[in-house]
């Protein structure tokens, strides 16, 4: 039997370790962990699958267009070649390339990335526990007045906001509904599953030119990622592992970007 020690900033280590970042000794150090702890091991090859999908879905290509099109002013990176590499760190952190939570963006790109605020995750998983629950009124528009909703959400949010398209995960649309916010108007798409599980969309205004990547909060039973492009912040919020609402958080963002 090993003689196990604690795996200092193990998180960090494995992230490091799903996206080849790490050291040959602190591989081995993981490799060791992993042996003994099968059910990390599983999640790890889990963020390792995930990272190929994102991988077909997003090719290095598509990164660095989408790279060449983000302000400079907003990421205030430094000139020269690491310019190009904080540039590109912060489309992959967008992309959820490296959506176990980001060892590139952790080592370069954190210190210039606005975090999304708690009460946003917040805010959307009670959201989500007071209306997810509701037989009669679940929604005040239904997904037969799809369009309507969309204008109706997009003109209250100042700027065009779609209701993502989850049929091919196995979650069709509802409807949806306006609810106040800190940030002020705040939109909630609400989807169902053949299992009437129910996840919803929670979107709100954010800081134009900011970007954020996908994090993970849980409270109780319920889920979130959430993440903020140029001009919206989202979470998708739900019952569910974060692995699920992370590939449904991948599936959302493909559509909205």
């Amino acid at each position: 039997m090993r003689n196990e020690e604690p795996l200092p900033m193990r998180e960090e280590l494995l992230h490091g370790y799903v996206d080849g970042q790490l050291s040959a000794q602190d591989r081995r150090r993981v490799e060791e962990y992993l042996a003994d702890h099968p059910e990390t091991a599983e999640e790890v090859a889990e963020w390792r699958r995930q990272n190929v999908a994102l991988g077909t879905l997003f090719p290095t290509s598509v990164a660095e267009q989408r790279a060449r099109e983000l302000p400079v002013q907003s990421l205030s990176p430094p000139s020269g070649r690491l310019s190009g590499v904080l540039r590109l760190a912060a489309v992959l952190a967008l992309l959820g390339l490296g959506v176990t939570g980001g060892w590139f963006a952790r080592g370069t790109f954190e210190p210039m990335q606005t975090v999304v605020a708690e009460v946003l995750v917040r805010e959307a998983i009670q959201a989500h526990e007071v209306f997810a629950s509701e037989i009669l009124h679940p929604v005040e528009v239904s997904a037969a007045d799809e369009s309507h909703l969309v204008g109706w959400l997009s003109k209250r949010l100042g700027t065009e906001i779609v209701a993502p398209d989850l049929s091919a995960s196995g979650f069709e649309l509802v409807g949806g509904r306006l609810l106040p916010s800190d940030a002020g108007p705040a939109a909630q798409f609400m989807y169902e599953d053949a299992d009437g599980r129910r996840i919803t969309i929670y979107a709100t205004t954010g800081s134009p030119g900011v970007l954020a990547s996908f994090q993970f909060e849980r409270e109780g039973d319920i889920g979130g990622i959430y993440w903020q492009d140029e001009s919206l912040r989202y979470a998708v919020v739900g019952p569910l592992s974060r692995n699920t609402l992370t590939e449904l958080a991948t599936v959302a963002y493909r559509q909205l970007i």
